[in-house]
């Protein structure tokens, strides 16, 4: 059809179909550099909440349970026991320091897996998780997957390791309306999550491919026996001492510095 027009009046169809090209390249390029505005925000302000956590609201009304609350409450990286930080990453993605954002041995690994017909197998990093459930909705889509991709390479651009880590542990579903690891160890341990004991820690995390299916407070003896590994898992792989060399690991963009703006509005 598009050959038809221009072979009937290619002289001013010409010029037109550049001007729409144009104008489609220009748009596109703005919401582009809308998307990276909360990316940005976030960087240095605490997650308001997630999308994950208003699709829970809208579910809970649909259904009527309005009973329901959404529970959390944010806490800052250096208010998070070392322990619970380690346990995730043992549980949920153990090579979170050395990757960008994508585990390509891990997606080797599930491709495998599900080829030989084993249960099928997921390969989401922590901050792939991160980007679904702070940004994105529900879903297997792959316009969900392409976006889950977007954010997730400019969150590890424009933030360090241990804010992703932050925001993760802030925004992650741990039972029915509960949010973030602050508002769990209240919810299933009485105690704020700063307090929270190894072995506590190690439950939270274990429960967590499926967090609405089974409770931290009292999981039943393949969860205990996932909490043990992820205490062995997370001595192997350091302890502190990952956290502290993850945490040195990478410094954020120079042009997003003040020092950078002043050194080029100064020149």
């Amino acid at each position: 059809m598009l050959r038809s027009i221009l072979r009937a009046n290619p002289a001013t169809d010409l010029p037109m179909l550049k001007k729409l090209l144009f104008k489609a390249a220009k748009w596109l390029l703005i919401l582009m550099l809308l998307s990276l505005l909360p990316i940005i925000i976030l960087r240095w302000v605490p997650s308001p909440g997630s999308m994950l956590m208003v699709e829970r609201w809208f579910e809970f009304r649909q259904v009527g349970d309005a009973a329901v609350e959404i529970q959390r409450q944010w806490i800052p990286y250096d208010k998070i026991p070392d322990s619970m930080k380690m346990a995730v990453i043992a549980a949920e993605d153990q090579r979170f320091a050395q990757h960008s954002g994508f585990d390509l041995k891990a997606i080797q690994a599930a491709i495998e897996h599900n080829r030989e017909g084993g249960s099928l197998r997921g390969a989401s990093t922590l901050s792939q998780q991160v980007a679904k459930n702070q940004f994105l909705w529900s879903g297997r889509s792959w316009t969900r997957k392409g976006l889950e991709a977007w954010f997730t390479l400019w969150m590890e651009l424009l933030w360090p390791k241990q804010r992703i880590l932050e925001i993760y542990l802030n925004v992650a579903e741990w039972d029915e309306g509960v949010f973030g690891v602050e508002a769990a160890a209240r919810h299933h341990f009485g105690v704020s999550a700063s307090y929270l004991s190894d072995r506590q820690a190690a439950q939270l995390a274990a429960v967590l491919p499926s967090p609405l299916r089974w409770s931290a407070a009292s999981p039943p003896p393949r969860i205990q026996q996932r909490a043990s590994w992820i205490q062995r898992q997370s001595r192997q792989l350091g302890g502190a001492h990952y956290l502290r060399e993850m945490e040195n690991g990478k410094d954020w963009p120079r042009w997003l510095t003040l020092r950078y703006w002043r050194s080029r509005l100064g020149a």
